[in-house]
């Protein structure tokens, strides 16, 4: 089993996986507060660099395709 395939998910599976990482990031974040306090920074700017970078490829995979001839 090679669990670095690559496969497709459904529309709504990644709902469910985005759901699942903003619980997990909320439940992190109410748990140990302290202890990410000192890198907000640091988190923001992941966050930040990271949103960017999947702004750019969704808007490059959603343009139409051109066709060769």
């Amino acid at each position: 089993m090679n669990p670095f395939r690559s496969y497709t998910l459904e529309w709504w599976q990644v709902g469910v996986l985005k759901l699942s990482m903003i619980a997990l990031g909320i439940a992190v974040g109410v748990t140990w507060p302290d202890f990410f306090a000192g890198s907000i920074a640091l988190i923001w700017l992941i966050f930040a660099v990271t949103a960017v970078y999947m702004t750019f490829v969704g808007l490059r995979l959603s343009r139409p395709r051109q066709r060769t001839a």
